[in-house]
């Protein structure tokens, strides 16, 4: 499978060319919130997963595309790839297109992980509790990363790199989406010091049920908390509905309408990532052009096309799936 998705529309980056560094669900977390279900392989293992060479050789093929920017995320922890540094140094030394990295943080507290995204552009840890507790709760992270140590990987991270620095804190309405909660980050949060801080919460089906999204509004409340003013970026757009991303999304539902997929399902018949899947999936759900099927299916989130009646302007009317 290509190591490489996109450009991908990204709220944050633009056009973001995705490069997926680590096999799908290998995590130092396993967050009951994470859109890609739950944490199958869960270690602080780091290893080069997949070649050094064969991945630049194919991101060298696929810059034509001229990203806004060069993305190291996807299906895991992206700093579990123990030769990240290296290509980070690659990437810099072919193109000038900017190369940012999407990280769980847990492991900045090792020196030479901290090391080796020094030459990124751009690097955006999470954030997602105040306190032991809610830390256990909401990432349920591998046994070997306590709270405080991961917070004081945040900080020093913060403290050695130049570049631009923004944190991620994922709140939701079951766990953190209340002014106690916010308020415990807030602290964590002027330890470190990030150049900024952006709400995010679960606006696509989550691993758990439980793990509920928090509204746009209150979203909104919660950032006067921060000072600076933090930044809210939960996706609630179209962000497929661009010229050039139309035809995809145009893909994801004829697929629909021949027999109900899940994510992994529509990324392998389409050729696409499974984040990208996801992506396309979740709007489709919010238009009330595709929903889910009631239960999941040995763990696994199962979608079908809606068939819509022509005078319904988008709305279900049958609640019957296309084939």
């Amino acid at each position: 499978m290509s190591r490489i998705f996109g450009p991908v529309p990204s709220r944050r980056l633009g056009r973001s060319l995705g490069i997926d560094l680590i096999p799908f669900k290998t995590c130092t977390y396993d967050c009951i919130y994470c859109q890609l279900g739950r944490t199958t392989c869960r270690t602080l293992e780091r290893r080069e997963w997949f070649p050094l060479d064969e991945i630049v050789a194919e991101l060298r093929d696929r810059l034509s595309s001229k990203p806004d920017y060069i993305t190291l995320a996807g299906s895991g922890e992206p700093t579990l790839y123990a030769r990240i540094g290296e290509l980070i140094d690659r990437i810099r030394s072919m193109t000038d297109i900017p190369v940012a990295v999407l990280t769980n943080g847990s492991l900045l507290w090792r020196e030479e992980i901290r090391r080796e995204l020094l030459g990124a552009d751009l690097v955006i840890p999470s954030l997602d509790a105040g306190d032991e507790v809610m830390f256990r709760a909401v990432n349920r992270p591998h046994p070997g990363i306590a709270f405080e140590t991961m917070l004081d990987g945040l900080a020093a991270f913060r403290r050695e790199y130049h570049g631009e620095y923004a944190l991620e804190v994922f709140l939701l309405a079951s766990h953190t989406g209340i002014r106690e909660e916010v308020a415990k980050i807030r602290r964590c949060v002027e330890r470190i010091r990030p150049g900024r801080v952006q709400l995010n919460t679960a606006v696509r089906p989550p691993a758990e049920d439980y793990a509920a999204a928090v509204t746009p509004e209150r979203l909104e409340t919660l950032a006067g908390m921060f000072d600076p003013r933090a930044e809210v970026i939960a996706d609630f757009r179209n962000v497929h509905g661009e010229p050039e991303f139309r035809g995809g999304r145009e893909q994801v539902i004829e697929l629909l309408r021949r027999r109900p997929c899940t994510a992994d399902d529509v990324a392998a018949g389409l050729g696409m990532h499974v984040t990208e899947a996801i992506k396309y999936l979740e709007e489709l759900t919010r238009e009330d052009l595709a929903t889910l099927v009631s239960g999941h299916h040995a763990g696994r989130i199962v979608y079908r096309a809606v068939r819509v009646c022509p005078t319904a302007r988008g709305k279900d009317t049958s609640s019957q799936g296309g084939r």
